[in-house]
């Protein structure tokens, strides 16, 4: 397995990825709007942010750095709190839903935490949307706590 920042290849991918955690749907399928091209820009360009993936390897025919089996973000976020450590907020956790089950996603998270440590953030957190019952086991089997209500307000009308 490689774990490593996103490029552009890995788009279509990682949207297809979050398009639909239950079924695997073939990245080429996927069209990639100029909004997503934009996120994917700022993420790139911004160092307190990183799109992750990880794959299954080296190249092969086809396929230029291996397919995509997850990926998440990490946004950095500095504060006054935990004396002044930065924490990592991690989002957008997926693996192939043909691949869950195999100890993916745990590796997956292990590395992000990593990372997260080796940055000297002190804390890393997350939010999961109230009905993945079963992220919330798996979260729970990391170690993470439920230790705060989450609230969200959308802006769209």
């Amino acid at each position: 397995m490689i774990f490593r920042e996103a490029t552009r290849q890995d788009l279509p991918a990682v949207l297809a990825l979050l398009a639909d955690e239950d079924t695997v749907l073939d990245p080429a399928s996927i069209v990639v709007g100029e909004a997503h091209e934009r996120a994917f820009a700022a993420i790139g360009a911004d160092p307190r942010n990183e799109m992750l993936v990880l794959t299954d390897g080296p190249s092969r025919a086809g396929e230029a750095d291996g397919v995509v089996l997850g990926c998440l973000q990490l946004t950095y976020i500095p504060g006054l709190g935990r004396d002044g450590q930065e924490r990592a907020l991690v989002e957008a956790v997926r693996i192939r839903a043909d691949r869950r089950g195999s100890g993916l996603g745990a590796e997956l998270m292990r590395l992000a935490t990593e990372r997260a440590r080796t940055r000297g953030c002190g804390l890393v957190q997350l939010t999961s949307n109230k009905r993945r019952t079963a992220a919330h086991r798996f979260y729970e089997r990391l170690g993470f706590a439920r230790s705060h209500e989450g609230f969200k307000l959308d802006l769209e009308p």
